[in-house]
């Protein structure tokens, strides 16, 4: 694995393990309560995994074809740290149809935990794939930014978090 890569795909899995290890230890009505306008944790956390899901599922189709795709430049750098800015920021967006409609509503956070170690160990085979001469390649499409490279998806993930991990703490107060 590039070695960028595997940084990148290191520190996701421990902002991962820090986000769940405390979660596993509450109970089943402290996971799935919330306030009726507001995602319980269960959801916020299946919310994140569906995303990871379909992105994970998109780059396995493009990689097929990584060779024709095109590398990314400075204005899509740009665009990342305009991205990074907006999930950094506590400003609200409406989750995409598409990640909404493939959110489980599963309410055992064990059996999510396991459906995302399932999603990384997918991801991470995706990884191993990707020569150095192609860890620029668009590879794939976010929903506000267009086409993004393997290095700005892992990044992405990591700010994903991030930026849900304040509404997580606000229920587990």
């Amino acid at each position: 694995m590039h070695p960028r890569l595997e940084y990148l795909y290191e520190r996701i899995e421990s902002q991962r393990q820090k986000l769940l290890q405390p979660l596993l230890k509450l109970s089943n009505e402290k996971l799935n309560g919330h306030p009726t306008d507001k995602w319980s944790i269960n959801q916020i956390v299946a919310h994140l995994i569906a995303a990871e899901r379909l992105s994970v599922g998109y780059i396995s189709k493009k990689i097929q074809g990584i060779e024709t795709l095109a590398d990314t430049g400075l204005v899509d750098e740009l665009k990342m740290v305009l991205l990074v800015l907006s999930q950094r920021l506590p400003l609200k967006f409406k989750a995409p149809k598409v990640v909404v409609e493939n959110t489980t509503q599963e309410n055992d956070l064990k059996k999510l935990e396991e459906e995302w170690d399932t999603v990384r160990a997918d991801l991470k085979k995706l990884l191993e794939q990707i020569e150095d001469d192609q860890v620029r390649r668009k590879i794939l499409k976010h929903v506000r930014m267009g086409m993004i490279n393997i290095q700005h998806t892992l990044r992405f993930f990591g700010e994903h978090v991030g930026h849900h991990k304040p509404q997580i703490d606000v229920l587990l107060r």
